[in-house]
């Protein structure tokens, strides 16, 4: 990555979160991040390739499991993989999602949809099924590092402070589309043009010129999630560039044997749909198992002011 792939996002105070949503993404208060180097697009095919080909690396999609860390589980799927997502046959009810996702061996960032898929054509899509470790080493090969939750977010919204979308307030419009998220009927029939990655910079960038802060994938950040957001910070002072949680407070509570910590993912995904997750905004949080990649999850990177020179080498 070049210097000329990244932009320079001033610092400043800007509202965080949103009241008017999801739960996990209250409360909205006031945050201050400073000036920072932010990737215009997410990670391509092509240029994750470039850094397996200089290291050799595999990604945790691509490694054997150890049936000791999986007491009990067929043989079967305990073959190396990744979820992936597959449309339903017609309308199901949205509260399972386990109808559209699938555990695929074989399936990694080479083979998007599994064995027999690969990546012709997409050299300039945003690369998926990568881990959190996966994004890490990339962005330490690159002399960079992914963003902090509140970086993402300020940098998504494009100095629009407090606004619903990247774009503004409004909804997309049929004759102006903004983002590459679910158009059609959720999980089955995707309009034309839709319902899977595109090549990045597809869409009209947003008022710092980064593309695709709005769908296509979601993106990992450096925090932990917490169910309480604001935990540890005082609430009659500002948060300077925080930072979240701790992994043993990232744990998933609906599931008390799963001892998997969990990281923020934002902005959104090809999969949001109106219906059913609004979250293609700037304000939208996930969580997300530190060991799991899939088919709507890359990264993009960042660097402080200081370091973007080396980051250019």
């Amino acid at each position: 990555m070049n210097h000329d792939d990244l932009v320079l996002v001033p610092g400043g105070v800007f509202r965080m979160g949103s009241d008017d949503h999801y739960p996990e993404e209250a409360p909205a208060r006031e945050v201050e991040v400073g000036d920072l180097w932010v990737a215009r697009t997410t990670v391509t095919n092509a240029a994750f390739a470039a850094f397996v080909a200089a290291t050799g690396y595999r990604t945790v999609a691509e490694r054997p499991l150890d049936p000791a860390d999986f007491p009990g589980a067929p043989a079967e799927n305990l073959a190396p993989g990744s979820m992936v997502f597959t449309g339903t046959p017609g309308p199901v009810d949205l509260r399972h999602l386990s109808q559209w996702w699938v555990w695929a061996p074989g399936a990694s960032w080479r083979h998007p949809e599994g064995p027999g898929s690969d990546l012709d054509g997409r050299a300039h899509h945003p690369v998926v099924h990568v881990a959190y470790e996966d994004a890490e080493a990339y962005a330490a090969w690159a002399g960079l590092a992914l963003p902090t939750e509140a970086q993402w977010e300020h940098a998504a919204r494009g100095g629009l402070d407090g606004a619903v979308y990247t774009w503004g307030d409004e909804p997309e419009t049929p004759r102006r589309r903004r983002a590459n998220y679910w158009h059609g009927d959720f999980p089955w029939r995707a309009a034309s043009g839709y319902g899977r990655t595109a090549p990045v910079g597809s869409f009209p960038p947003n008022g710092y010129g980064l593309a695709d802060m709005a769908g296509n994938v979601w993106e990992w950040t450096q925090d932990w999630y917490a169910e309480q957001r604001w935990a540890g910070h005082s609430a009659c002072c500002l948060p300077r560039d925080p930072r979240g949680g701790r992994p043993e407070d990232s744990y998933d509570p609906a599931q008390p044997r799963v001892r998997i910590p969990r990281k923020v993912i934002k902005g959104g995904s090809f999969l949001c749909a109106d219906t059913y997750c609004l979250r293609y905004r700037p304000a939208a949080r996930r969580p997300h198992m530190i060991d799991t990649g899939m088919s709507h999850i890359g990264f993009r990177c960042v660097a402080p002011p200081g370091e973007a020179a080396v980051s250019s080498a």
